[in-house]
């Protein structure tokens, strides 16, 4: 492994990161499936960059892969009430050598439970990609809501990876309680 930096990503990573996404989301566009990011241009990934937090791993001051940490306001955070990641991709280049579960991991440990002070961190997948599900599984995370966009995506899945058991067991009986009394 060269020398790996975890950082926000910039404005001139846009056209990089075009490249990575676009690589990487081979498979979602052959599938059809209507993520946003799997034809992204570079409009797309500079507001992104501009509206988000854009996390990005360098390895060698080359960006390898990026995930993509939403704004309060997005409808995945409405419904659990917990941040909600978007965009991940690693450069096929990079793929398979562990610098996407770095950054993962980097991501739900550093700014999810310690920055954020979050209990728990979600993302969503499609049922009929062939690998992620099972690979996110792997990961730690669980599903907790299947829907259908209606978009012809068929089913979705909300996936949960709890990462402060105890801040946890607190968020969940504050959301029982709120659901409760509202």
């Amino acid at each position: 492994m060269g020398e790996v930096i975890f950082r926000l990503a910039e404005k001139q990573d846009a056209p990089r990161l075009v490249e990575v996404i676009y690589d990487a989301y081979v498979t979602i566009r052959d599938l059809n499936l209507h993520w946003p990011a799997a034809h992204a241009n570079l409009g797309l990934v500079e507001e992104n960059i501009a509206d988000n937090e854009c996390f990005v791993l360098e390895v060698d001051h080359r960006v390898a892969a990026t995930v993509t940490l939403t704004r309060a306001d997005n409808p995945m955070t409405a419904l659990s009430g917990l941040p909600f990641l978007k965009w991940f991709a690693v450069d096929p280049a990079y793929q398979g050598k562990g610098y996407g579960a770095n950054l993962l991991g980097w991501v739900e440990e550093n700014i999810i439970r310690d920055r954020l002070g979050a209990p728990a961190v979600t993302l969503a997948t499609a049922e009929k990609h062939p690998w992620l599900l099972p690979m996110y599984e792997r990961r730690g995370y669980e599903r907790i809501h299947a829907f259908d966009p209606g978009n012809g995506d068929g089913t979705m899945h909300l996936l949960r990876k709890i990462v402060d058991r105890g801040l946890y067991e607190r968020f969940s009986r504050q959301r029982i309680g709120q659901a409760a009394s509202g």
